[in-house]
């Protein structure tokens, strides 16, 4: 049994308009509502054994308070295709996790990550910044994660709660 965490990037913010899309910071909200999508996981006892994200500042920032307030201990693996990735794309980092990792976490961007859901379960939401979609993998090895063995188990976001 797998375990993945899809999570969208804190709201970012446009204040300075000079700035590369890359570089963009957190904003008020993003910088409020990591921490508490991070109480969310923490109250369901989830447990990362593996983050991986997006190297752009506004997801770099969502991954790393979250992995502190959960204790994640281990680096946070950051990788170039996340950014503006394809669900093929994303999809292949997926399938190349370590199988010694039964939960991940994947930070990144839309429309890449809504894809990516839509890949495995049932899912036509859009998710907002700072959300988060928990699927399950009915599978010993990340390689064989796919549709048929994919179950959608819940999807948080802070508007919602």
């Amino acid at each position: 049994m797998k375990t993945l965490y899809i999570i969208r990037h804190a709201k970012s913010s446009w204040k300075n308009l000079e700035l590369d899309d890359f570089e963009r910071p957190l904003n008020k909200r993003g910088k409020k509502n990591a921490p508490f999508m991070a109480d969310v996981l923490k109250a369901k006892n989830v447990k990362p054994e593996l983050i991986i994200s997006s190297p752009a500042l506004r997801a770099k920032r969502t991954a790393q308070t979250i992995a502190k307030a959960l204790n994640y201990s281990k680096e946070i693996v950051y990788l170039e295709q996340i950014y503006e990735a394809s669900a093929s794309t994303l999809e292949r980092i997926v399938k190349n996790v370590g199988d010694e990792h039964n939960v991940a976490f994947l930070f990144g961007h839309n429309p890449g990550l809504n894809m990516l859901v839509e890949k495995y379960v049932a899912f036509e939401e859009n998710i907002p910044t700072c959300g988060i979609v928990e699927i399950k993998f009915s599978c010993e090895s990340w390689s064989q994660a796919n549709k048929k063995n994919a179950e959608f188990i819940s999807f948080e976001y802070p508007k919602k709660i």
